[in-house]
């Protein structure tokens, strides 16, 4: 078949997919991932688990109230609990008790627990962004690798018109006896060249878009298809490295998180501080019983409802606990809360340093493929300049074939550099787009 004819073909078909596949663009591509990935529903539950846990301290500062029951029966000698003395009658008893207490002061102990359960709540909130973004960057990467693999596959395609067109070419002039049958055989070589690498970049292509397919957890489908054009990356020469960082810093929320936990690790090193002073609560009781045994002076057993109003009790008091050796334990556990809160301190810096490095190597980053994309124009422009002049000297005859297919390799070599560059170039500045607090995910 005829290379344009079958290009033509190729390119019908691709079109009539089009038609009934739905197309993504890299914002539906995150929203979807986002809202599928087990990851994101795991660190969901992480903060449903610190949400409740931050409710529960506050409901810690309620009384606590108890009610108990128990229905006893005894068996041969046991003690009467009507008179204390021992018989060998069966019979059984009731008692009902309601007891509650309240905590008066115990160090602060309960408020700065509800201080560190809160800003351990606030931090897995961040986590879940986090956790969020870096799934967006991933699906990021992955539909540019496919734009990358799809830009490959075009240029591959053009590169093989090109090796068709010559071989056609070489074909009628070793007919006309212009050319040698070696000449036919070299073209023949580049073509077969040219398909094996169309066919290597289709198979780089495919697995690119399972890539993507798994990042989004998109289960249902085999193939995906992406949007066509993307907007232009907005080229930012004048990204400085303080400001960047001074921006990012404020809302990272890796950095935010451990912040958070800093802040939580040093109340919880207070809560635990208050296990050394004394604490004082109040308590309140009710009690009743009926017994089997609780008989009137003509031997008839008192009603219940009776003995629940006969025998009730009520107590209250209070309780004053003073901690005075309990084997160090109090000392031992504020050291290692102290220990905890100097870790979470440490934590954040390295946090810090990392996110700094991170930015410092995108800046550099930035730099360098500003100057690698100008360039790689400038060597696109340069090596088709060069191809179409080789092209025309080897019609002439005024260069072999070998000549001719290195000038073509190396304007194919050119256009995929500049194709790499440009894409690496724009995953580059809108990750800095992301860190100088621009919206480039809608993330909530």
């Amino acid at each position: 078949m005829n290379l344009k004819i079958y290009i033509t073909t190729l390119l019908l078909l691709a079109s009539f997919i089009g038609v009934s596949q739905e197309v993504w663009t890299l914002e539906e591509c995150v929203d979807y991932a986002i809202e599928h990935n087990l990851q994101v529903k795991n660190t969901s539950y992480n903060n449903e688990s610190s949400r409740e846990s931050y409710r529960q301290s506050i409901r810690n500062l309620l009384p606590s109230v108890n009610g108990s029951t128990d229905y006893t029966i005894r068996y041969g000698r046991s003690a009467d609990p009507q008179t204390n003395d021992y018989v060998n009658t069966e019979f059984f008893s009731n008692n009902y008790s309601l007891n509650a207490s309240l905590d008066l002061f115990r160090g602060f102990q309960k408020l700065n627990s509800i201080r560190a359960s809160k800003f351990i709540f606030k931090a897995t909130q961040e986590d879940i962004l986090q956790e969020k973004f870096l799934l967006a960057f991933r699906v990021m990467t992955a539909f540019y690798d496919i734009k990358f693999y799809e830009g490959l596959v075009a240029n591959t395609l053009e590169q093989l018109e090109i090796s068709q067109a010559n071989y056609d070419l070489v074909e009628k002039q070793v007919e006309l006896g212009l050319m040698a049958g070696a000449d036919l055989y070299e073209a023949e070589s580049n073509l077969l060249g040219d398909k094996f690498l169309l066919t290597q970049n289709r198979n780089q292509l495919a697995n690119a878009k399972l890539a993507l397919l798994q990042e989004m957890n998109l289960t249902e489908a085999s193939d995906i298809a992406i949007q066509e054009t993307l907007e232009e990356a907005s080229v930012n020469e004048d990204v400085t490295l303080d400001s960047l960082y001074q921006k990012a810093r404020g809302f990272v929320p890796l950095v935010k998180s451990q912040e958070y936990r800093v802040t939580a690790a040093k109340k919880q090193l207070q809560a635990t501080r208050g296990g050394l002073f004394p604490s004082l609560a109040l308590f309140a009781g009710y009690g009743t019983s009926y017994f089997e045994t609780n008989v009137d002076e003509n031997g008839n057993v008192i009603p219940f409802r009776t003995q629940f109003n006969d025998n009730q009790s009520k107590f209250v008091g209070a309780q004053l606990n003073i901690p005075i050796s309990n084997g160090w334990t109090n000392h031992s556990r504020v050291k290692q809360q102290k220990i905890a809160y100097m870790q979470a301190k440490n934590n954040l810096e390295i946090q810090e340093q990392e996110l700094f490095q991170l930015l410092q190597q995108l800046v550099q980053d930035n730099q360098a493929l500003i100057a690698e994309y100008e360039q790689s124009i400038k060597q696109v422009e340069s090596q088709q300049l060069a191809f179409t002049i080789a092209q025309k000297r080897y019609e002439k005859g005024l260069i072999n074939a070998l000549e001719l297919f290195q000038a073509k390799n190396l304007y194919g070599v050119a256009q995929n550099q500049n194709l790499q560059v440009g894409l690496r170039l724009k995953v580059n500045q809108s990750t800095i787009d992301f860190y100088s607090g621009l919206p480039i995910f809608n993330i909530n």
